[in-house]
């Protein structure tokens, strides 16, 4: 299915709980894209190409797919859910570009992308679902071209079992830290977390070569959002905070998620 791209409708909000959402925004993913920006600026300067070529596997609704595409790449889509495409195309309508959406899965990605056109894919809360983590990023790998990158982020398990304690759920927590998959319990919604020495020996096992690991939301998850709700220099504070902790050995190992930019 092709798509041109388009955000939902406009939220009608006060001054001080619009402030509050773009910070929430900022801090949830200043990380990751102070790393895609990165990836994206070197691979134009080393390819000469301005328009770079996405995959965007399990894109979803196109938080990410969209705000690239507005940066002038050409964007793909593939996620298994006609209702999140649906969303996906009405978001890129309204933000005048086109994203080419396609339904799939994560594991049929070499029937429905060409292989190795890819100069950037990203597989974002991803991993978690697939019933063969490495067996998807296999698949993500044989999307890239030579000197391309993937984008991989998911749940820390280590962040899970310190939410299930700080807000009293001991047993919980235990179970979390005990469990190989990090999971909770039965009704736990997530069927996999990692830790970031599972995800780098997924990684490797796929074929692929880790080159950076950030630790997203450090702080952001544990604090009230009142800190900084409605308030622009605690927002930047944080944000700051954040990007410096990002990469500290220890402190990225609590992070509510992982991420890792690896290469073929």
């Amino acid at each position: 299915m092709g798509a041109a791209v388009a955000a939902g409708p406009r939220l009608r909000t006060g001054r001080g709980e619009a402030v509050a959402q773009v910070g929430q925004r900022a801090v949830r993913d200043a990380v990751v894209w102070e790393a895609l920006r990165g990836v994206l600026d070197g691979r134009s300067r080393e390819t000469g190409r301005d328009r770079l070529d996405i995959v965007d596997a399990g894109g979803g609704t196109g938080g990410f797919a969209v705000p690239l595409a507005r940066l002038g790449h050409a964007v793909t889509v593939v996620d298994p859910s006609p209702d999140s495409l649906a969303a996906l195309e009405r978001r890129a309508a309204e933000a005048g570009v086109s994203v080419h959406a396609i339904q799939g899965d994560a594991g049929d990605l070499a029937e429905l992308v060409p292989a190795e056109g890819a100069d950037l894919v990203l597989c974002h809360n991803v991993l978690e679902y697939v019933e063969d983590p490495a067996a998807a990023l296999g698949a993500v790998r044989g999307l890239l071209r030579e000197g391309a990158a993937v984008s991989v982020l998911v749940p820390n398990q280590v962040a899970a079992v310190i939410n299930r304690a700080v807000t009293g759920r001991f047993d919980e927590a235990l179970r979390v830290l005990s469990d190989p998959a990090g999971r909770w319990g039965e009704r736990d919604p997530l069927p996999r977390r990692f830790t970031a020495d599972t995800l780098l020996a997924i990684i490797t096992e796929a074929g692929l070569r880790p080159a950076e690991v950030h630790g997203v939301r450090v702080f952001a998850d544990l604090l009230p959002s009142g800190l900084v709700d409605g308030e622009p220099r605690a927002t930047d504070s944080l944000v700051a905070l954040e990007r410096s902790a990002a990469t500290h050995p220890a402190l990225r190992q609590i992070a509510a998620q992982l991420h890792v930019l690896a290469t073929p």
